[in-house]
């Protein structure tokens, strides 16, 4: 590592992941998913969780390499059934209420050689072991952050033409900038992105649209919103009130689409990384709601698997919009990252929606949301299709259209 003061930088980075991303309380349980490689950042954050009052930190140790040996080697068998204490301490930490911080690095495409059909029996069965933080994520009842490590194999394949150190101090500095780590106050400049941002989706929840129409080169497609549907941005509130903001960075605001109402042809902008794997390429025609066809250049078989998951991954769970100015955008680096991607492009996802896009939402039964209009699913997997030709127009109740962006900008 030769970035100067990166010891210092790596310090302000893991008290902003507690202190402003987290928002770690007095007494709470902190659950952190984070590689092996990643120790050193790993001991800041646990080290800032505990100056700040938590009761315990529980690190879940991720080993890619260990990972993959058994994913091409264990029985099927196995890959359908996590052990029972896998559920129960989803379980016990969901009752603790637990604050998840999910640091994530690693290349993204570490298991492009694992069988998608294998990988997608494991993901299934671990996704229903821990449906408890699942739906406790998904509804806000408890305070989760996703943030990102530079990683040697991740950073060359974003940095081909650099070296090997050269890539990962250059990842490292694009991370420490689009977390706002390089500058003198980044939880000032956190609030200040977070009251841009709630302007836009303030705007948006009063105008309470019917429909969203995309329009470019690649995309013909309208998607219905539910009524009395919201608008957040950068910032949530937890069950307990506290306020925290789930991804680090971020240049977006999001609503849930109405399931029975998506109709068109949708394109993906950008390569998405899902379950250790590039797909490029992505189009999916829609009607009524549902997926009818779906192809991709790179990735299919995997894109298949994810779609078939479940009820719910054949339609949408979120509409995200991020102008073409966003500072990820202008840097046209592609991270093949969705944390970072997904805040250079307007994107969707395909599976669950989160309840609090609607009004009650996070009081209402699953069979309320559909009812609703929302989405269930044990998937949520977003993927970008924002580009500079990119027109959205709101379209209201009584028919009119308020354009929204143009060339992919707001307007």
């Amino acid at each position: 590592m030769t970035l100067s003061n990166f010891e210092k930088s790596l310090d302000k980075y893991a008290e902003l992941i507690v202190n402003k991303g987290a928002n770690v309380q007095s007494g709470q349980t902190i659950i952190l998913y984070i590689a092996i490689d990643q120790a050193k950042l790993a001991h800041k954050i646990v080290k800032a969780a505990y100056d700040h009052g938590a009761n315990e930190v529980v690190v879940e140790w991720q080993d890619i390499f260990s990972q993959k040996e058994f994913l091409n080697h264990t029985s099927e068998e196995r890959l359908s059934n996590p052990p029972k204490y896998v559920a129960k301490q989803a379980d016990e930490l969901m009752t603790k209420h637990a604050t998840r911080i999910s640091v994530m690095s690693g290349a993204p495409d570490a298991l492009k050689d694992v069988d998608a059909k294998r990988l997608a029996i494991y993901q299934g069965a671990m996704g229903k072991a821990k449906t408890s933080i699942r739906k406790a994520t998904s509804n806000n009842d408890i305070s989760w952050l996703v943030v990102a490590a530079a990683d040697p194999e991740w950073a060359v394949q974003v940095f081909p033409e650099l070296t090997t150190e050269q890539a990962t101090d250059k990842l490292w500095e694009e991370i420490f900038k689009t977390t706002r780590v390089d500058q003198d106050d980044p939880e000032r400049a956190w609030d200040d992105q977070i009251k841009l941002l709630s302007t836009k989706s303030d705007w948006l929840n009063q105008q309470q649209f019917k429909e969203l129409k995309y329009k470019s080169a690649r995309t013909d497609i309208t998607i219905g919103l539910p009524k009395n549907h919201r608008w957040e941005a950068a910032g949530s509130t937890d069950l307990a009130g506290n306020f925290f903001i789930p991804n680090m960075p971020t240049e977006e605001v999001f609503t849930a689409p109405d399931i029975n109402n998506i109709n068109g042809k949708i394109s993906s902008t950008l390569p998405l990384s899902y379950a250790g794997t590039l797909i490029e390429g992505i189009q999916l025609t829609f009607k009524d709601g549902k997926i009818v066809n779906a192809i991709a250049k790179k990735g299919e078989d995997v894109l298949q698997h994810l779609i078939e998951t479940d009820e719910g991954t054949h339609s949408l769970g979120e509409v995200s919009l991020v102008p073409q100015k966003s500072p990820i955008a202008e840097s046209g680096i592609i991270f093949l990252n969705t944390l970072f991607d997904e805040n250079a492009s307007d994107h969707i996802a395909i599976g669950a929606s989160y309840p609090f896009n609607v009004e009650g939402g996070t009081k209402m039964s699953e069979k309320e949301l559909l009812k609703h209009g929302l989405n269930i699913s044990q998937a949520h997997v977003d993927f970008m299709v924002g580009s500079s030709d990119m027109d959205i127009d709101g379209v209201t109740f009584d028919g009119q259209k308020l354009p929204i962006m143009r060339n992919g900008n707001w307007i």
